[in-house]
């Protein structure tokens, strides 16, 4: 088939990124034609997608995405492309199918905002953008990553159920945790500059409000001074960071805290790593949650996200209830760090990756596509025949 892939960013690191190029390699491997279109684009492309980078105008954000929209539309009647299927990653016109990766618009709306709020540009272009893609009329192929968000599209805009696709997680396997697992850990460590009995505590991930790293800056202030000392905090993702480095400054804790950006030797940090931290405060459902789960690494986290229920089920670790209370994560936190079940939490996460499926998300959307591909070619033969 060919397929057109439709995101309004790429950048390596980010989650929903990621996804859709683990799906377009599994989808290109069985034979399909990859066609990207995106407004920005960083990195090195694969070989074999076809990239076409559509430039846009506007101020602001939602501006930009509005023109996207519109532009890539107009391509499609103007070039009359032939695409057997366009599979979008970003809420917008003309998909057969969306990787929902993102929570619903109208619902969060109305819970945080008033009627006027209705008025602005911004949420009429969000609102059409979502609506384009869960109105009753689209039959667009919803494929969800959370059950909890699904029911929220099903109550606001009555989708058809069988429109909705439940997926797995997928865990990147590159994250299972390795024989030679100790002595990575040492060799990181040792180019950290950490000692055997230093404490590492890692985040990831890109956005450090939503992520929670004033958070975990914050339970890292409050630990005794003699632990404190020995307690590392490492930022593996892409902010301002100067705002961050100036809050560990004020907080006492600038030589505890590391903010190097965007890494490509995660897995690498995860093994090195005592304790994953994931303070959230929205998190669809936290992919990285799995990753640390397959790694081994102990972790304590917001119950706020989606996929905090593995860590429960696992036992690898603290999930806080909601609503997050600063004082408790503080507590959890030096519990954790002086706690004899370290060991304990790493082999409950390790079974827990062993025996359950936390990979398959991608091979499953792949075979989604195939399958709507297949359905919509025979039900075009069928109304040829009927003409």
């Amino acid at each position: 088939m060919k397929l057109a892939f439709v995101l309004f960013k790429y950048f390596p690191y980010g989650g929903l990124e990621r996804d859709f190029l683990r799906i377009a390699k599994i989808c290109q491997a069985r034979g399909h034609d990859i066609h990207v279109y995106s407004f920005i684009w960083q990195g090195e492309v694969p070989e074999g997608f076809k990239l076409t980078l559509i430039p846009v105008k506007g101020m602001s954000n939602h501006q930009r995405i509005y023109d996207f929209s519109n532009k890539f539309s107009q391509l499609l009647l103007e070039e009359q492309q032939s695409f057997d299927l366009v599979v979008g990653f970003n809420k917008m016109q003309n998909l057969d199918l969306y990787y929902a990766a993102d929570p619903c618009y109208e619902a969060k709306v109305r819970e945080q905002h008033g009627r006027l709020y209705r008025l602005s540009k911004r949420y009429k272009v969000f609102q059409s953008m979502e609506e384009a893609v869960f109105a009753a009329d689209k039959q667009v192929e919803l494929l969800f990553i959370s059950d909890i968000q699904m029911e929220n599209f099903k109550q606001i805009y009555h989708t058809p159920a069988e429109c909705f696709h439940s997926l797995p997680p997928g865990v990147d396997r590159s994250r299972i945790r390795p024989d030679n697992a100790i002595e990575i850990r040492t060799r990181v460590r040792q180019s950290l500059s950490l000692q055997e009995d230093d404490k590492l505590l890692l985040m990831i991930g890109t956005g450090y409000k939503r992520k929670g790293v004033d958070r975990a800056m914050t339970a890292l202030a409050s630990l005794p001074d003699a632990l404190r000392k020995k307690t590392y905090l490492l930022v593996a993702g892409e902010d301002k960071i100067s705002k961050y480095q100036a809050l560990a400054k004020k907080l006492g804790i600038a030589d505890q805290v590391h903010l190097p950006g965007a890494r490509d030797d995660v897995p690498e940090l995860l093994l090195a790593s005592d304790l994953f931290m994931h303070p959230a405060r929205h998190e669809n459902t936290g992919t990285v949650l799995l990753e640390a789960i397959a790694a081994g690494i102990p972790q304590v986290i917001s119950g706020v996200c989606g996929y905090a229920f593995h860590i429960e089920q696992a036992q690898a670790g603290k999930v806080l209830a909601e609503p997050f209370e600063q004082n408790q994560y503080n507590e959890v936190l030096l519990d954790m760090l002086t706690s004899d079940q370290w060991q304990q939490w790493q082999d409950n996460a390790l079974y827990y990756m062993r025996h359950s499926d936390i990979f398959s998300m991608p091979d499953k959307v792949s075979d989604i596509i195939e399958a709507t591909g297949e359905k919509r070619t025979i039900a075009n033969v069928y109304r040829m025949a009927q003409k």
